[in-house]
């Protein structure tokens, strides 16, 4: 997703997000990995960024190394899990920028938990933070847009392969990959609930494939280790970031519905 060939190209994405500059965004699990690359470069784009995230202080150490930047972020301390937490930060953004206008779904959790012998505070937390806090945080910011009359906003969900059925990902995590199959659908409904609204905000699942986060280190895993995972062909955070970029900046009428990111040599 790199643009780097040409000066022209940069322009063109530079361009593309003009329509963003002042506006607001928020992005969950901003503290680190795609979360973080999310926010900065919105920021680059001149947007007001929120970050939500429980490690408070990275968000905060973040936003003074960004202050030089053309838009800004904001940290806010948000246990995706907790639904008061969710409704405090965006009582916050009203209060002090107005409302939402983007919203990144990206906070996420995997453990390799199975159905047979698994963890059910494993299975919890899964469901709490992949589906319900992306649900809440979802329909949060439509009633922000709604409120204000927006016509443009959009809803990114960062999803995963895992949410498509691909069997050697299901198969290590089976309740990761059933609670990423619900983003898949949740994506689709949630596009249907604003066409029969007439509504033109745009919603974008976008499935990445391994990606060298921090997400693995702190997974509960049994038959392999984080360092296992990571010699396989994987993506980086600016990765998935510059798809973001890429699909707020198509043009008000083009939706791009489902993005799928796998690394170069993927092998699952």
């Amino acid at each position: 997703m790199q643009c780097t060939a040409s000066l022209t190209c940069v322009l063109s994405k530079v361009a593309a997000m003009e329509r963003w500059a002042g506006r607001v965004a928020m992005v969950t699990g901003a503290s680190s990995g795609i979360g973080a690359a999310i926010a900065k470069d919105l920021v680059k784009n001149g947007l007001k960024v929120v970050g939500l995230a429980r490690r408070v202080d990275r968000l905060q150490a973040a936003a003074v190394e960004l202050k030089n930047l053309p838009g800004e972020l904001h940290a806010v301390q948000c246990d995706i899990t907790k639904e008061e937490d969710i409704l405090s930060a965006f009582k916050w953004v009203e209060k002090h920028l107005g409302g939402v206008d983007v919203m990144a779904n990206n906070a996420g959790v995997v453990h390799q938990a199975f159905l047979s012998d698994g963890d059910t505070s494993e299975w919890r937390q899964m469901l709490d933070v992949n589906i319900l806090g992306l649900s809440i945080c979802t329909r949060e910011a439509i009633r922000s847009m709604k409120k204000r009359g927006v016509t443009d906003g959009h809803i990114v969900h960062i999803n995963s392969i895992a949410g498509h059925g691909l069997p050697q990902s299901t198969t290590m995590f089976y309740m990761y990959g059933a609670t990423k199959n619900a983003v898949t659908n949740l994506a689709e409904g949630l596009r249907r609930e604003l066409v029969k609204s007439n509504s033109k905000i745009r919603v974008t699942s976008i499935s990445p494939g391994l990606v060298r986060t921090e997400i693995m280190d702190v997974a509960h895993l049994h038959t392999f280790t984080a360092s296992d995972i990571f010699e396989n062909p994987h993506l980086e955070p600016l990765d998935i970031s510059d798809a973001v970029i890429y699909v707020l900046g198509t043009p008000p009428h083009v939706q791009v519905h489902e993005l799928t990111i796998i690394p170069t040599g993927q092998k699952f």
